[in-house]
């Protein structure tokens, strides 16, 4: 039932800068808002819950919040000490939440009782996240006093500057409430009305996907524009495993009746980020135990997809993954005009069919399973206009890094949008190289990217599904067709490109490295770099070096992880495995791995470097040591080489 108030009794918890105002308060000391200054700024997500929080679900939250906070080197809030105290407010300074796309770390606060947090500004992940649980934002201070009198506060205070969607969403304390308020048939459904208007491709995709009656499911709508709150009708909903977890954790804790899945067969779940790590980590994860925590995560997984019928990608009989996530939705699932839902920001791969796929956090995938929609603030949309042509041996991922050299990119101006790759350029782009652009769409901060489907579409989907399937005149951008900015690129003037370590932004062209780099590490694999055409690149560097009797360096351990069981059966019919292991190269069956420090290929020391298909570089993401991001062909070069270097650049340094 929505809300017309809130009134909070518990207590207040001041994030001070200074680490004793914390521990004074943590044991029993009510402070006022003047005593607490300063406060901190930018709590990140990290600092919420530290990442190691992620592999927990359910209530067992509770006990984890703020452990990760950082006041000057002292970390004062400790384990179970938020919810002890009786905390339901929680006060910050600017940009609470950043790094906002954990929502582990948003339910640990909302298990430990936290119900409202104020601060002086939010991250927006974070706050859409807050929306989906019910955890209530609000940026005007003012609001301590009333609070602190015991008065009820008015929900307008938390809608004020929401489209009416998601207003009615915050009214009913989230998006459970308000999937409560629609299984009791009481729950509205502000509708935007607009004239018909010219549309870009995701706009449309969300038009005719838009639902418009929930008490008899219809949809289609004439026209939506940026800004607009819709439900919105899906067709594929993904997870991966600590995700599905946290979701059904939050089914559990939020609808107490059983709601039964809307359309289970279309839901897949899969076991693609930890398949290797009740195998490789002999070391704790940060944490005692975690080895013990994985299998407990995978049991559960397993359990809750068998009484929910739904499809688990998991481990084959030899133990070997089936693959990672996207790469199978793209494979084997995902159709032109879709709307795809997947619990990972790279679902966005599944944009280079077509489709409008992008990720959502646990909340909205549990109330997707039981609804078969999702809540949707329709973007803006970029334009990106490829001209001209990649030179031989460069690549789509030299094109994606190139791009996030780009000033509107570089600076987050595309923070939220959907990013659509039009021009002559993409007719020589296969479906997997599109997959690469698409898929690193999200490391600019852009919801998602998108490719109108055309001939190259249908051949992959003949190719790799045996289906004929029509282009639909209305899948393309239509002309007249607002998009918030336009980018051209010229193709000719990209060159093969290296991101340095710690962020994708840090990406230059190769040949203006100013230093020769050595490398102990050179891993192909992720979403991103485990196709079976990314892989044929990479085996045209072998074969070539096989042929000149070119050999590995004692010191660089070459790993080709691949990425799901049909590109490894594809490169064993090829040929491809066998070159790869007479190289001396070390395959891996298919899963996430060194990508996500879950595998063989992270680094085990703080001076070893490695060269990475990846699609991030940030920090401990890959093991302690520095990572550097290239295209899977630059990858098998450098390793070749022992030092950070093009295909192109081999053969010139070898001279053969």
């Amino acid at each position: 039932m929505a809300m017309d108030c809130i009134k909070l009794p518990g207590r207040v918890l001041f994030l001070s800068q200074d680490p004793s105002k914390i521990q004074r308060q943590i044991h029993g000391e009510n402070i006022p808002l003047s005593a607490a200054l300063p406060l901190r700024d930018e709590v990140s997500v990290d600092e919420i819950a530290p990442t190691w929080v992620c592999y927990y679900f359910g209530e067992r939250l509770e006990d984890f919040p703020y452990l990760g906070l950082d006041c000057g080197g002292r970390f004062p809030v400790t384990e179970g000490a938020v919810v002890r105290g009786g905390f339901q407010v929680v006060v910050s300074g600017e940009r609470h939440g950043t790094h906002g796309a954990r929502e582990a770390a948003l339910f640990a606060e909302f298990a430990a009782g936290i119900r409202l947090v104020v601060a002086k500004s939010f991250d927006p992940e974070y706050l859409r996240h807050c929306h989906d649980i019910g955890l209530l934002t609000s940026t005007d201070l003012g609001i301590l006093e009333p609070l602190g009198r015991g008065e009820p506060l008015p929900m307008e205070l938390f809608t004020r500057g929401q489209d009416p969607f998601t207003a009615e969403i915050i009214r009913n304390g989230g998006l459970f409430g308000y999937t409560h308020a629609r299984l009791n048939g009481t729950a509205a459904l502000p509708l935007p009305v607009r004239d018909p208007r010219p549309m870009t491709l995701g706009e449309k995709i969300l038009a005719r996907a838009a639902v418009i009656d929930l008490a008899w499911p219809a949809w289609g709508l004439p026209a939506v524009a940026p800004g607009d709150g819709l439900l919105v009708k899906v067709d594929w909903r993904y997870s991966h495993e600590t995700a599905t977890n946290l979701a059904a954790a939050m089914l559990d804790m939020f609808l107490v009746e059983q709601a039964s899945f809307a359309d289970p067969a279309h839901i897949v779940a899969f076991r693609d980020h930890l398949s290797f790590a009740g195998r490789f980590l002999g070391q704790d994860g940060g944490q005692p135990g975690f080895p013990e925590v994985v299998r407990r995560l995978q049991s559960f997984q397993d359990s809750f997809c068998s009484v929910h019928g739904i499809r688990l990608h998991g481990e084959l009989p030899d133990g070997t993954g089936e693959g990672i996530s996207h790469v199978l939705m793209t494979d084997r699932y995902v159709l032109p005009g879709q709307v795809v839902l997947g619990t990972d920001a790279h679902a966005s791969h599944g944009g280079a069919l077509g489709a409008l796929a992008f990720g959502v956090d646990a909340a909205d995938m549990a109330n997707a399973w039981v609804n078969g929609d999702v809540r949707v603030t329709v973007p803006s949309t970029a334009l990106v206009r490829l001209r001209g042509a990649l030179h031989p041996g460069v690549f789509a991922k030299d094109l994606a890094l190139h791009l996030m050299t780009l000033a509107p990119l570089r600076e987050g101006r595309l923070a939220g949008h959907i990013i659509e790759f039009q021009g002559e350029a993409l007719a020589g782009f296969s479906t997997d190289e599109r997959a690469t652009l698409t898929n690193m769409a999200p490391v600019s901060g852009a919801l998602t990217g998108i490719i109108a489907p055309d001939a190259e579409t249908q051949r992959f989907l003949q190719e790799r599904r045996g289906l004929e399937v029509p282009l639909e005149p209305w899948m393309r951008s239509d002309p007249g067709a607002a998009f918030a900015l336009e980018l051209e690129v010229d193709c000719t003037e990209v060159d093969a490109m290296i991101a340095a370590p710690g962020n994708p932004g840090n990406a230059l062209p190769l040949h203006q490295l100013e230093r020769k780099v050595a490398v102990d590490i050179a891993y192909v694999g992720s979403c991103t770099g485990g196709k079976r055409d990314d892989i044929e690149r990479v085996h045209e560097v072998v074969r070539w070096a096989l042929d000149h009797q070119l050999m590995l360096p004692l010191q660089v351990q070459l790993f080709i992880q691949l990425g799901s069981e049909d590109v490894r059966r594809h490169a064993q019919d090829h040929g491809w495995i066998s070159a790869f292991e007479e190289a001396g190269a070390r395959v891996i069956s298919p899963g996430c791995g060194a990508c996500i420090h879950a595998g063989p290929g992270i680094s085990t020391r703080p001076d070893q470097v490695t060269i990475g298909s990846f699609n991030r570089n940030s920090p401990g993401r890959s093991g302690p040591g520095p990572v550097w991001l290239a295209s899977p062909a630059t990858v098998a070069a450098s390793a070749f080489a022992g030092r950070i270097c093009s295909f192109e650049g081999l053969r010139a340094v070898t001279g053969l």
